[in-house]
Parts: structure tokens; C-alpha cells; sequence
């Protein structure tokens, strides 16, 4: 007969004698499932964030087109609960595809709207993702010139060499670039005067409450100089109040971006105006 400890073993799940690890996994199972049905059923979509002038905060710069799937009940879910498990898998770059051709699709339909699109350094060599810019780019020849392109610092910092190509070749069809989570830790130095990014989007962690905190103001300043230095628009992420958003403006970032100004919506102004136009 068994004793105690092995009977204990013989109840733990297969795979491990660590509960936790197993509930991660089936988590990230669990999650894997959802994304992959979404992706079938054609249940992905683009949720828009306005981008907002700092020293005219009325107007918007540019908006973030944001990748949000349905799960099974018709939830939409955003992009934080599931792009990191998802990330280093084929849905990944799926889901890469299909945000570049809504959001592509949406710069053909509206000729004023200005549109950033986020994707992971890994889908720089997947082919269906590259058929998808090119086609539309022959389509639609001014697309390109609307068009940002935003990729994670930690991204762009697993294969440098690769994403300084990508961008020289797509920066000379008129597309620009976004370093997502700037300054969130992994940028080489040496690296960087060689990205040649057009923005540079500042992490959030030094955003939020920076009006009470002085060691954050210290940073985003270093950071908007590092980037006005190299001749880039600086965003701030994040913005979620007006005392934050003007000591923002006195350290001279360029635009303003977070639920100060408006939530991601699946359904934008530009987009409500276009359906109205087409009905009239």
C-alpha cells in the first residue's frame, strides 16, 4: 500500500508536481482555444484610440488601432488578456495579418484618417502578412503615407538587424514607424540611433500620476530629450488625468493618448460618419 507522499503525488496533475504551473497552463490553454476559434469564425476586430495633440487637444494626431477578439459569449476582449500567451505562435502572426488588413482597409475607406497598426518583429518574415501590406499598398497607392507601423521596444530588441531593414525598406514607401513601451528597459543604446523610428511612444509606468511624482517627471523629460535628439515625435500613453496631461505638456511631449481623452471603441466618429454617407 502507498504511503501518504505518493498517494499525495498520484493526485497531482500529470505534467509536474506544481499546481500552479498546471493552472497556468491550462489558463494558457483555455486562452489558445478562444483565440483560435475567434480567428475561424471571424470574430476580430479593430477598437480605435484617438491620439491627441498636446498643444491642441481637440485634435487628434493620429489614431492606435487596437486588435480585440469575441470570445464565446460575444465579450470582446482586449489584447492584454491574451497577446502574451499568444505572442511567440503562429496565432500571432494571424492575428498580426488580420489587424494589418482591417486596419489597412479602414485607411482606403476614410482618405483623412491617419492610422497605427501594432505588430510583433516576428511577423517581419511571415508571408501572409507581407501579401497583405503589398496588395493593398498596389490598391491604394497614398495608404502608405497614413500608415504607422508599431513595434514593442522588447520586439524590436530580439532581432535588431532585421527590424532596421524592415523599416529602411518600408520607410522609403512612405510608411512611418512606432517604438511601442519606450523606456521600458530593453533598448541597447548602441541600437538605437540605427532604428531610426519616426515615434516613440513612452511607456505607460511613467505616465500614470506623473503630476505627484517627480522621479517619473525626471524620466519622461530624459526620454523626450533622448527622442527629440534623434528628430521623433514623442506620445505619451496613459494620460488619465488633466494634471497629468499638463505637466506633460510643460515637458514637451507632442501628443497625448489614454482614457483622459477617450476609451478604445470599435465603433469611432470617423467610421459612424462614413456608414452615415453611404446611406444618404
Amino acid at each position: 500500500m502507498p504511503g501518504p507522499k505518493k498517494r499525495m503525488m498520484a493526485d497531482l496533475p500529470p505534467g509536474g508536481d506544481n499546481p500552479l504551473n498546471f493552472a497556468l497552463a491550462q489558463r494558457d490553454q483555455k486562452t489558445i482555444e478562444m483565440v483560435t476559434a475567434a480567428i475561424r469564425h471571424k470574430q476580430v476586430l479593430l477598437a480605435y484610440q484617438p491620439v491627441m495633440q498636446a498643444r491642441a487637444q481637440r485634435k487628434v494626431a493620429f489614431y492606435e488601432g487596437l486588435v480585440r477578439v469575441l470570445d464565446e459569449t460575444g465579450r470582446v476582449i482586449p489584447a492584454g488578456a491574451f497577446m502574451d500567451t499568444i505572442e511567440t505562435t503562429e496565432l500571432g502572426r494571424e492575428l498580426d495579418t488580420l489587424a494589418l488588413a482591417m486596419g489597412l482597409r479602414a485607411l482606403h475607406e476614410n482618405p483623412q484618417l491617419r492610422l497605427s497598426i501594432n505588430m510583433s518583429a516576428r511577423s517581419i518574415g511571415y508571408k501572409p502578412w507581407n501579401r497583405t501590406l503589398e496588395r493593398w499598398l498596389k490598391q491604394n497607392e497614398l495608404i502608405g503615407e497614413r500608415l504607422i507601423l508599431e513595434i514593442t521596444e522588447s520586439s524590436a530588441m530580439m532581432v535588431p538587424e532585421l527590424v532596421v531593414d524592415f523599416m529602411d525598406r518600408l520607410q522609403m514607401q512612405g510608411i512611418c514607424f512606432a517604438m511601442d513601451d519606450f523606456g521600458a528597459g530593453y533598448t541597447a543604446l548602441r541600437y538605437f540611433k540605427e532604428f531610426c523610428f519616426d515615434v516613440i511612444k513612452i511607456d505607460g509606468q511613467f505616465i500614470q500620476g506623473i503630476a505627484t511624482c517627480r522621479d517619473n517627471q525626471a524620466m519622461t523629460s530624459a526620454l523626450i530629450s533622448i527622442a527629440k535628439h534623434f528628430d521623433m515625435l514623442t506620445v505619451a500613453e496613459y494620460v488619465e488625468s488633466k494634471e497629468d496631461a499638463e505637466i506633460l505638456v510643460k515637458l514637451g511631449v507632442d501628443c497625448l493618448q489614454g482614457y483622459y481623452f477617450s476609451a478604445a471603441t470599435t465603433r469611432p466618429s470617423w467610421a459612424k460618419r462614413e456608414r452615415l454617407n453611404q446611406a444618404v
